[in-house]
Order: C-alpha cells, then structure tokens, then sequence
C-alpha cells in the first residue's frame, strides 16, 4: 500500500506543471456587445505572467508546479558557468549521468564545483525560513522517485540480473531521498566542511543493505517462494558521512568519514548515476558500501591519491562480521582529458569470510573518442578466504549450483581463496543534448560459485538508451541478453541463458 501510494505521488507530481500551464492558459474569449470605435482601437491587455517558482503569495505546492513547468523550458545557453579549479568537464551532463571522470568516496573531485541542479523542491522552498536557512548555509535537500517494468524469458527470477530481480512485473525500486552540504574546493583560503546523508527506500534495499544497520529487514525475513530473501520493500539509510576539506595538503586534501559508496566502480546504486537501468553482474556481486575513513587528495590536475581504513564491506563497524580492512587508489587523468586510469584496492584484510568480507583489486580505464563518445572499461579480481569456515547464519557454505553435480547437492567450498573474475566495457554516445545511448558488454568468471551461488562463466550484452523528457524526469528503455555456459544458472538453475526488456523512469523532486 505504502508503494502504491508512492507511484501515485510521483504521478501527481509529473502532472503538477500540466495542470498549472493548462490554469494559466487564456480564457476562451466571449460574446460582448459592440463597444464605440474608440474603446475598439484602445490595446489589448497584456496576458498575465505565468506563476513563478519565486511567488511567494502562492503556496508551496503552486510553487512547486511552477518549478517543474520552468524546468522544462530550454536552459539559457548564455548561462556563465561556475569557476572551477581544474581541467574542463570531459562530457556532457545531461545527457550523461556525470560530467566527470570517475572518483569514488567523494560528491565531485576536487577544485569541481557543485554541478548540482537546484530540483522543484528546493525552489518550491524558497520562500519558506527553512528554505532561506538552507541557502544562507549552501544545504540541499533533493531526491528522486524511480519505478520500473520488465519482462523476462524466466518466470522464477531474474537473478544474476540485480535489482529487477523479480521476473515480469512493475517493481518499485527507488524512493531517495538526500540532504547535503558540499565543501567548497575551488576556493584554496579555508578550510570547509559538508555532509551527505540518503535515505533509501524501495526493492533495491536488497542489494544496498549494510550488516548491522537495519539488515534484519532482509536477513530475519525469509522469503521461501520469492526471488530474494527479506521483506519485499525495505528502508536502508545507504549513506552518512561527514566531510573536512583542507586546501593546504598538496592542491586539496577531503577527509570522509562514516558510511560511503565503495571506491571504483563504472556503476552506482543510485539510479539516476547509471549509464544503464540495469547492472552488470561484476557489479551485483562486488562491494557496494564502506563503513571508515577515507582521504582523497588532489596532487595536481593528473594526479589524485585516495588512501582509507574502513570495516569490511558490507559491515558495519560495530557488527562481530566487521574486519579492519585497508583501501588505497589513485586516479590519473590524461593531459588531453581523453584519458582516465583508476587502479584500486577496494578492500583488503586477508582475514576469513565473515557477510561479505571481500579481497577486491580493481582498475578502470577511461578513454575519450570526442566530447559525444566515450568508452569506460572495469576489471577486477576478487576472492574470500575460507567461505567454508563462515560461521554467520545468513552465508552459505555451499554453491547452489556445480558442474557435475544435481542443482542444491553441490559440496561445500574448498578452503583457501574462492575467486572470482570480471570485465566489463560501456561504450557511451551523446545522440542530442537530451538522449544518449549505451552498449554494454560483459564477461564473468565466479570459478567455484560463491559470489553468485553458481559456478560457471557468464556473459552479458546489454542496449539501453536514456531519454531526459525534462531536467527532472528520465526515462530509460533497455534489452539485455545473459549466457551461462557451464551450468544453467539462470531462472534458479532451470536455464542457461535470459533475455529481459526493460523500462524504468525517474522523477527528481
């Protein structure tokens, strides 16, 4: 019930602007009486300004319409853009998801400045003394409403595939919502300060959720009969962290504490940050967050060193799965700006399988053929130690699915590493200022199964488009097609192979 009031929300909000252009439309005209040649002659009255986002004698949800029905009008192409420290964004965005290379653990790199838009709410806000106080000390409060359909040549699920998970439905995936300050780093004469937190709720919990930070929705709730474990729907506040920039270590220096997305992937959790609606499966079975600390320090325009400590991924650091792990990157950018290399040591702790304690090494390679056409590449090596000997009731000492063996009566993992190998290339196009496409294609190894519960290798290939209807509405179309070649592990060990359709929008507020 929740959900449904939800997506009627989201369609509430999408019709807002309709309604209040057709309320200020002209008033079809009506018979009158002849008036005296003089009063006929007399100029017509100027039509009545639209409602602005800035009236504030109307009331917040008239604004907040207003909002919408200017963000849909062309941006001023005249528009100065902010100062930056730094090279030139290397892409578009939109209709991109970022403009910028890629930089984990922090809003934007250093010396960018906040690209972000200022979304209906905000504005809606304006004329209230809470919106005045969120401006007089630079705090955001935005979010997104995401629902999605797919259809699916399996029936029982779609995993591999992550968050669409559940075959042939209209599934609600994401409603976020996000407060933040970001720390200036264009300026280099203070120091400054910020904070992110999110709030998630929707399906993709499943994925997103930390040991120990509301993880009994999924671990305490089993689902027999449904494609994953957990409560179907689920609130996972995804991330907390403070923020300390320091401009006077080396060109920039950002001390990040608390729970971040972990470091170098292509990919995100948060829709509106993918290339694609769905994800690769390197993605679904790799960290998604850190619970520590992180510096990210810009040495000069080519060069940023990113070294941190945190709990293990996954975990936070007061759960018994928790280990103290270490993580270290650097990213390079190419003077040209055509060129990024971001080689990573997402976690590393040679301590044994606890939830999720992974050994993860990680290098992503960037390359720009033009500002319309860019290519992003991920490889990684990733292993446990001794799954076999994982104590916690939620882990699985054995795959589901084993060459050789019947579907559930695979034997327990060996001890000693249980690795697991993946590539994954997106080849991104600009088509106009509103649309891009990207090709996604993917090869994956989990050699004993115990990432995605089958041992085999994987490929997936992947079209999708992203269609920005305005600044605050996306819509993404997408087909996708999957092969196991060792074992069927598709639709629970029924096939080898899974074609899925998709669609999903995302309505920013």
């Amino acid at each position: 019930m929740h959900c449904k009031k939800m997506i009627v929300a989201a369609i509430l909000l999408a019709m807002l602007p309709v309604g209040r252009a057709a309320a200020n439309a002209e008033a079809p005209a009506t018979l009158v009486e002849a008036a005296p040649q003089e009063a006929v002659s007399a100029p017509a009255a100027a039509p009545a300004a639209p409602l602005a986002s800035n009236d504030c004698s109307r009331n917040f949800f008239s604004r907040l319409g207003a909002a919408y029905r200017e963000d849909a009008q062309p941006a001023d192409p005249n528009a100065s853009a902010p100062a930056r420290r730094g090279m030139d964004s290397p892409f578009s965005s939109p209709p991109f998801p970022s403009a910028e290379w890629q930089l984990g653990g922090v809003d934007y790199p250093i010396g960018v400045p906040n690209e972000n838009s200022q979304y209906p709410v905000e504005k809606a806000l304006s004329c209230t003394k809470l919106g005045h106080w969120m401006q007089d000390n630079r705090i955001e409060l935005y979010g997104w409403i995401n629902p999605s359909a797919n259809i699916s040549s399996s029936s029982h699920t779609n995993y591999p595939l992550s968050y669409a998970t559940r075959p042939n439905r209209v599934e609600f995936d994401q409603f976020l919502f996000r407060i933040e300050r970001l720390p200036d780093t264009v300026q280099t004469d203070h120091i400054d300060w910020g904070f992110h937190f999110d709030d998630l709720y929707g399906y993709d919990y499943h994925y997103t959720t930390m040991k120990g930070v509301t993880s009994d929705q999924l671990l305490n709730n089993p689902k027999s009969n449904s494609a994953l474990n957990g409560k179907i729907y689920g609130n996972d506040p995804m991330i907390a962290y403070v923020d300390l920039y320091i401009p006077w270590v080396a060109q920039g220096m950002v001390i990040t504490a608390g729970r971040y997305l972990s470091l170098p992937d292509i990919e995100a959790q948060f829709s509106p940050n993918n290339y694609l609606l769905t994800h690769s499966i390197l993605y679904t079975v790799d960290a998604y967050t850190n619970m520590g600390v992180i510096t990210t320090t810009k040495l000069n325009d080519q060069w940023t060193l990113q070294l941190g400590v945190h709990g293990g991924d996954d975990s936070a650091i007061w759960d018994d799965t928790s280990r103290l792990s270490a993580q270290a990157c650097v990213r390079w950018v190419s003077k040209s700006n055509n060129d990024m290399l971001y080689p990573c040591v997402e976690s590393y702790n040679h301590s044994r399988q606890t939830y999720n304690n992974l050994q993860e090494f990680v290098l992503t390679w960037g390359h720009r053929f033009s500002p319309k056409v860019h290519m992003l590449t991920e490889a990684y090596r990733i292993y446990v130690r001794d799954q076999a000997l994982a104590t916690d009731p939620s882990q699985s000492h054995a795959p589901t699915g084993v060459p050789g063996y019947p579907l559930g009566e695979a034997p327990n993992f060996p001890l000693g590493h249980n690795p697991a190998f993946g590539i994954v290339n997106y080849l991104n196009i600009e088509l106009d200022p509103s649309n891009m496409l990207s090709i996604r294609n993917e090869f994956y190894n989990d050699e004993q199964g115990q990432r995605t519960g089958f041992a085999t290798r994987y490929s997936s290939h992947t079209v999708g488009m992203t269609h920005w209807a305005s600044p605050d509405l996306e819509i993404r179309p997408e087909l996708r097609y999957e092969h196991a070649y060792d074992f069927p592990a598709y639709d629970a060990g029924r096939k080898n192979h899974q074609t899925t359709a998709l669609i999903d929008a995302i309505l920013h507020y």
